[in-house]
């Protein structure tokens, strides 16, 4: 197919979603799954694997969103913790490049902060800290701001 209403998935997906999008509970018994647990199962629905503005989304927005902890835990010790846009694409990427999804990204935000979040705090002139997609990337440092009356002391 060509064109621009073309659908756009690839091969392996396009084969997992025609298969599982039409399964009905005689073929789950056919698999070889007893029919005491089948007929327990009030529906039977395929999902589908979440894009990457989704997973930005599960790292912003909810009340207790992952990187509105850091802030907080940060925030204890005086130290503001800012994202930038790029961050989050950069680490929804990496869910999806190691096809963690949604459960991932706690893991992969912990890797990230795991090494600012014990050194930052005993340091008294942090004032700021900027996580880029380069930091999440592992091709830049850490971006800190620290309080310059604090330095020349």
């Amino acid at each position: 197919q060509i064109g621009f209403n073309t659908d756009k998935k690839t091969a392996k997906e396009k084969v997992a979603r025609g298969v599982y999008k039409d399964v009905i509970a005689h073929d789950i018994v056919k698999y070889g799954i007893i029919p005491e647990l089948v007929g327990r199962l009030p529906v039977i629905v395929t999902l589908d694997n979440l894009d990457e503005d989704s997973l930005v989304r599960i790292i912003k927005e909810p009340k207790n969103a992952l990187y509105k902890q850091y802030q907080k835990l940060l925030s204890l010790d005086g130290i503001e913790l800012e994202f930038e846009d790029a961050a989050f694409r950069a680490i929804a990427h990496l869910a999806i490049e190691r096809e963690t999804g949604a459960r991932g990204l706690r893991s992969i935000l912990e890797g990230i902060m795991m090494r600012p979040m014990y050194s930052l705090p005993s340091d008294k002139t942090v004032k700021k800290v900027i996580v880029t997609a380069g930091f999440v990337k592992g091709e830049e440092e850490l971006t800190v701001i620290r309080e310059e009356n604090l330095l020349t002391n």
